[in-house]
């Protein structure tokens, strides 16, 4: 058969993209405006190409240490590092950006086109935040630059992904569906929501996805295989994982116990022996009393701490009407509660479930949780990967998504 290409929008970290690789798809590019993610990105493309020539030992090494990102990225083409553009899509780069991807096009073609906006505008936390509801904001209206992609590059099929509170963003939704399905577009799409736990990933996590197909034929949404989540957090996710400390930083470090079942069958751990950005940020002492309390509350109790319920010491805001879960235990006994970007400001939302280890989650379980592979590196420092992974499409879901739109094309 031969190979499907793709070109990913709005590509965060590489999340949804990665489950299109895994499927044996090509991407001709990624967009993204976070010099971070781009980073991230072209790590995790380095780690692709080096696999596929026999030579993951070097990405191995840069993983140790032992080379530079500029030494790893010495052994990969030019034309796939370039490949990822750093750059925001707005009317006045499209140009720019369509003759970057002509070039690295050539002959050939785009069979699709995947990726999802910014969400911040159709989230209901952003909206709750927001006195105008962000009506007005400018990444309500990002589907149409979307849309200029499939106008220009004409792709048999586009996956559209966001947030569920899209579909009651001010009549975005509609708009959207409008556009894609109207005469300039050529579409017909089909859309579902989807949670990403009934893929294996443990987390609740639910996306709308829109799928397109070009022309006027009938087209359904692809039927994905949900699969029994049976597993948990303590006992499959973070069982192999070291003891942490707050603040700990220790770049690399060795696994604490075996590979779990999960971890082997969903290739998360993937045979590797060195474990990275298991790390943790700082807690100041108030931060850790709070979140004692909340684990012996939850694990005693499987009852969430209420901020109003914090004794009259431990209380620094005036605000004791909303926002009361702001202090909130991963559940160790079954899967977690949803990984959002709020994540890289502080860790009060997710904290770790043992009275042993009263700190937040680290990078690499925050990243387990959302179902990259622990050889997934994240570039940028710690704040920036809690960031990125909080933003991401989990790539186990996507993978999913991935293999069931490759049959289309059969």
């Amino acid at each position: 058969m031969q190979q499907l290409t793709y070109i990913d929008l709005f590509a965060g970290a590489g999340g949804l993209s990665e489950g299109f690789i895994k499927n044996g798809f090509v991407p001709i590019a990624h967009l993204e405006m976070n010099e971070n993610a781009c980073t991230t990105i072209r790590t995790r493309i380095a780690y692709h190409y080096l696999k596929n020539n026999n030579n993951i030992h070097i990405y191995n090494e840069y993983l140790l240490g032992k080379i530079t990102r500029q030494q790893l990225y010495s052994f990969i083409p030019q034309k796939i590092l370039n490949s990822i553009i750093n750059v925001k899509i707005e009317n006045n780069t499209i140009p720019d950006i369509f003759e970057s991807i002509d070039n690295f096009l050539g002959k050939n073609k785009i069979d699709i086109i995947i990726g999802g906006p910014p969400c911040q505008a159709y989230s209901l936390i952003g909206r709750a935040r927001d006195p105008n509801k962000m009506r007005y904001d400018d990444r309500n209206f990002l589907f149409r630059l979307y849309s200029e992609f499939l106008k220009k590059y004409k792709p048999k099929y586009f996956v559209f992904e966001n947030v569920k509170g899209l579909l009651s963003a001010n009549n975005h939704f509609n708009q959207m569906l409008e556009l894609f399905q109207s005469n300039e577009i050529g579409y017909t799409v089909s859309w579902k929501i989807l949670n990403a736990f009934d893929y294996g990933v443990l987390q609740s996590r639910e996306r709308v996805i829109i799928i397109g197909k070009r022309g006027n034929d009938n087209f359904q949404f692809p039927e994905l295989k949900k699969i029994i989540n049976k597993w948990s957090v303590k006992n499959d996710l973070f069982r192999d994982l070291p003891i942490l400390k707050p603040g700990s930083n220790k770049p690399v470090m060795e696994y604490a116990g075996d590979i779990t079942y999960y971890l082997k069958k969903f290739k998360l751990r993937n045979g590797s022996k060195t474990l990275t950005q298991h790390i943790t940020r700082p807690h100041n002492s108030l931060d850790l009393k709070i979140y004692e309390l909340a684990i012996k509350k939850w694990l005693g109790e499987r009852k969430r701490l209420h901020y109003s319920e914090l004794p009259k010491e431990l209380k620094t805001h005036k605000n004791q009407i909303s926002f009361l879960d702001r202090f909130k235990v991963i559940d160790p006994s079954s899967y977690s509660h949803t990984i959002v970007a709020h994540i890289a400001k502080d860790g009060h939302y997710y904290i770790y479930p043992d009275l042993k280890q009263i700190r937040s989650l680290s990078v690499r379980e925050a990243a387990r949780i959302q179902s990259f592979p622990d050889d997934y590196f994240f570039e940028g420092g710690r704040t920036s990967a809690f960031n990125q992974i909080g933003n991401a499409v989990p790539p186990l879901m996507a993978q999913e998504l991935a293999k069931q739109l490759k049959k289309l094309f059969l």
